[in-house]
C-alpha cells in the first residue's frame, strides 16, 4: 500500500490520552496519521511509536485556537493528499473554575479550544473531503447527560459539540460525509488523574463504585469506537453521539 492508497487521518490533541490511543489505532490499521498537538515532544513520540510498529505518521504542531494555523495545516494536507479522509476532533481542556470566579477570559479559553477548535479544523477540510469521509468529535457525558460543578464552561462546550455534530451531519449527509461523536465517561487519562482539574490520582476509587462495570475506561476503548465510526461498517450511521461509559449513565445509583 503506497501513500496514496492510505486514508489520511487528522487527529487533534493526539499527543496524550484518547487522541494518542486513536492515533495508535489508526496507525495499526495502515492509515497515514497526522498527529497534531501543542505538546510537541508527546506528539513526536506518538509518531515514533506508530513508525516503529511499521505504520505511517507525521507530527504537525497545532494550537486549535489559531484559525490561521488550522487553515494552513489543512490546506497543506489538501494539497499533498487531495483531501482528508478522517478527522478526529479531540483537542480539549477541562479547567476547574467555580462560576463565581469565572472570568470572560477563562470562559472563552475553554469554549475556544473545546468547541471552536473543532470548527477551525473541520471548516477548511470540508471542501476537499470526498464521499465516504468521516468526522468524529469528542464530547463527554458531562455534555450529553450530566452537569459538572466548577466546570460549567466545559459542559457548555461539550454540549455545543453535540449540536455541531447533529447539524453538520445533516448538512453533509447528501455529500456522503458522515459526522458522529463519542461521549466518554470516566476514562483513565492525565486529565482525569489531575487533582487540580478533575478527580485526581484516586479517580478509580472515587468513580468505580458508581460505574456498573466497576472500573474506569481505558483510552484504547474509546479509540476502538472512534475507529468503528470512521469505518465503512458505520456507513449508515451519522449525526449520532455514542456514549462509552461502562454503563454509568443508564445505571447511575
Amino acid at each position: 500500500m503506497d501513500q496514496m492508497d492510505k486514508r489520511v487521518v487528522l487527529i487533534t490533541g493526539a499527543g496524550i490520552g484518547i487522541g494518542r490511543a486513536a492515533a495508535l489505532a489508526f496507525g495499526e490499521m495502515g492509515d497515514h496519521v497526522v498527529v497534531t498537538d501543542v505538546l510537541e515532544d508527546e506528539g513526536n513520540s506518538v509518531v515514533a511509536e506508530i513508525e516503529a510498529a511499521g505504520g505511517s505518521a507525521e507530527f504537525q504542531p497545532l494550537n486549535v485556537r489559531s484559525t490561521e494555523a488550522a487553515n494552513a495545516l489543512v490546506e497543506g494536507l489538501n494539497t499533498r493528499f487531495g483531501g482528508i479522509d478522517v478527522i478526529v476532533a479531540n483537542a480539549g481542556i477541562a479547567l476547574r473554575v467555580p462560576m463565581s470566579e469565572m472570568t470572560d477570559e477563562k470562559w472563552h479559553e475553554t469554549i475556544d479550544v473545546d468547541l471552536y477548535g473543532m470548527m477551525r479544523v473541520i471548516r477548511p477540510a470540508l471542501p476537499a473531503m470526498k464521499e465516504g469521509a468521516s468526522i468524529i468529535c469528542l464530547s463527554s457525558i458531562m455534555g450529553s447527560h450530566y452537569g459538572w460543578d466548577e466546570h460549567v464552561h466545559y459542559s457548555t462546550a461539550k454540549s455545543g459539540a453535540i449540536g455541531l455534530i447533529r447539524a453538520l451531519a445533516v448538512e453533509y449527509a447528501a455529500k456522503g460525509i458522515r459526522v458522529n461523536g463519542v461521549a466518554p465517561g470516566y476514562i483513565r487519562t492525565a486529565q482525569l488523574l489531575n487533582p487540580g482539574h478533575s478527580l485526581g490520582p484516586d479517580a478509580a476509587d472515587i468513580a468505580s463504585p458508581y460505574i456498573p462495570m466497576k472500573r474506569l475506561g481505558e483510552p484504547a476503548e474509546i479509540a476502538n469506537v472512534i475507529k468503528f465510526l470512521a469505518s465503512s461498517d458505520a456507513s449508515y450511521l451519522t449525526g449520532q453521539v455514542v456514549t462509552v461509559d461502562g454503563g454509568l449513565t443508564p445505571g447511575r445509583y
